[in-house]
């Protein structure tokens, strides 16, 4: 039995709010609910929406996480917080009082991290909790429809799911309009000036391409076929959207888990040490707190390398030492100060980049290893030669670094290239790798998404005039030259890609990271 009732979690509550205050955080007004085990599970399993649409795949996902929890392979998160306004957190109902306390003060650092990181800014908070509730009846709406059906939503829904991350990362960044993309293609078409336009021919004015579609490359992809595939039915165009919709809400946590776990575990490090738990409640704390930001054997803790950076940088503004101070110059803001800047203007990548120096990396223990044969040797330490190069291959795996990008460019001039579809005319998808190994099996599965979007008419398929060219998929990586894979049709109009003459680059992985 839990040994607290709601009226120590509203004094607590209003004592962590203060000290919040008191170190200058800004945040949306909390919301906490309270629910046992079945209830958490089922909100891991559905992304912690509570008003979620239904799809297969989150009843595989809650059986799976069902089975590990009963078994005690695996357990249950403290909390889960969604990014909205008033922000709503869990908290688990067999939970101890030490671990209430700690689990609120997590969640107003993870709170005042979604209000005021940059990242976040295009989710639209105060709208998440009815944009998804409005999505889940509207799917639902769809599978009730004698018309439609659940196996033609839940095909169209998987095909989208493959693809939901292939879309803009920096949401930061305004994409432009048509009409904007039109104004700067003219402008760049112009010639240069010339000062020395006398001495020889002047540059010839050649006109672009605005018909063209897309007009530049194109990584909404979701969108696009919703857009350009003329053969989609509204339902269907209305189902990419909703996946794109959510894969936006996303992103940005995927962008800055390690900020953001690193932030909170700060945030309710500070709090607690502030506001003078009793003894019996602070031993708990110490235990609790060290099991939450300890080092993983094997892998990356993102809790414990985002409260080592942010600890580490909030010293170099308060206590730099003289080496610090000679190389990066006398810091010109207290360290809170700091703290509040990165944590509104960076994201992982960018953060691990500026903060995360060899001194620190040294501490952290990180290397890399790599296969070679059976076994997995330590090819590179942090030591004065290597730790640049280890650090490197911790931002390539990062965020969505970790993530293959599929873009759309503009059509090629050669007809031979085009896709006999009645949409744009994709000539090729482009995918960087980023030295990660898209294998033929992730490249044969990524194809089939890609053109049951792309070449879908309706819902019965594509009949055989309609397929005649070649759909043409180049891969290029850090490792090797770019490795054109190809997908020709065969009877029934189903792409089969062939298989690839080479093997792709193998990554080179780093012991100290893996995906939390």
């Amino acid at each position: 039995m839990a040994n607290w009732d709601l009226s120590d979690l509203e004094y607590w509550d209003a004592k962590i709010r203060e000290q919040a205050e008191a170190l200058g955080l800004d945040c949306y007004p909390q919301e906490f609910e309270v629910c046992n085990h079945t209830d958490m599970l089922a909100y891991m399993a559905y992304s912690g929406i509570p008003s979620h649409y239904p799809h297969w795949s989150y009843g595989k996902s809650f059986e799976k996480l069902k089975t590990l929890y009963e078994y005690g392979v695996s357990g249950l998160p403290y909390e889960m917080v969604i990014n909205s306004n008033p922000a709503l957190a869990y908290l688990m109902r067999d939970n101890s009082l030490c671990l209430q306390i700690l689990t609120i003060a997590h969640v107003y650092g993870h709170n005042d991290f979604f209000k005021n990181n940059f990242t976040f800014k295009t989710t639209r908070a105060e709208f998440t909790l009815g944009t998804f509730r409005a999505h889940a009846e509207r799917v639902r709406g769809y599978t009730e429809d004698p018309s439609i059906g659940v196996d033609r939503v839940e095909s169209i829904l998987d095909a989208a799911h493959a693809l939901s991350l292939q879309r803009r990362r920096n949401l930061a960044i305004r994409k432009l309009t048509p009409e904007e993309e039109r104004e700067r293609m003219l402008q760049a078409a112009e010639p240069a000036p010339d000062p020395f336009q006398r001495l020889h021919r002047r540059s010839e004015y050649v006109q672009p391409d605005l018909q063209k579609l897309p007009l530049n490359p194109e990584e909404d992809l979701l969108l696009f076929i919703g857009d350009h595939n003329p053969y989609l039915a509204n339902w269907e165009r209305d189902l990419l959207t909703i996946v794109d919709d959510e894969a936006r809400y996303f992103i940005p946590q995927i962008e800055t888990k390690i900020m953001n776990e690193g932030w909170a575990s700060w945030v309710h490090r500070e709090i607690l040490n502030a506001i003078e738990l009793p003894q019996e409640l602070h031993l708990e704390f110490l235990v609790r707190h060290n099991q939450v930001v300890r080092p993983a054997p094997g892998g990356l803790n993102p809790y414990h390398v985002g409260l080592r950076l942010w600890t580490d940088l909030k010293r170099r503004f308060d206590e730099p030492t003289a080496e610090e101070v000679e190389e990066y110059g006398a810091p010109n803001m207290t360290g809170m100060q700091k703290l509040l800047d990165a944590r509104a203007t960076d994201r992982d990548i960018s953060f691990l980049r500026r903060y995360l120096g060899e001194t620190l990396m040294r501490d952290l223990d990180l290397f890399e290893y790599e296969p070679k044969g059976e076994d997995l040797v330590i090819s590179k330490v942090s030591d004065k030669q290597g730790w640049r190069d280890v650090k490197e291959q911790l931002l390539r795996n990062v965020g969505m670094a970790g993530v293959p990008v599929i873009r759309i460019p503009p059509p090629s001039p050669r007809p031979s290239t085009k896709l006999a579809y009645g949409i744009a005319p994709v000539n090729y998808d482009r995918m960087r790798s980023k030295g990660k190994a898209w294998t033929a099996p992730l490249r044969r599965k990524t194809l089939q998404r890609l053109r049951r979007g792309v070449a879908r008419r309706g819902s019965g398929g594509l009949s055989a005039p309609d397929v005649r060219k070649r759909v043409r998929v180049r891969t290029t990586g850090a490792e090797r030259p770019p490795d054109p894979l190809r997908a020709a049709p065969r009877r029934r109009c189903d792409l089969s890609v062939l298989a690839a003459k080479r093997r792709g680059p193998r990554l080179s992985l780093l012991s100290a990271y893996g995906r939390s």
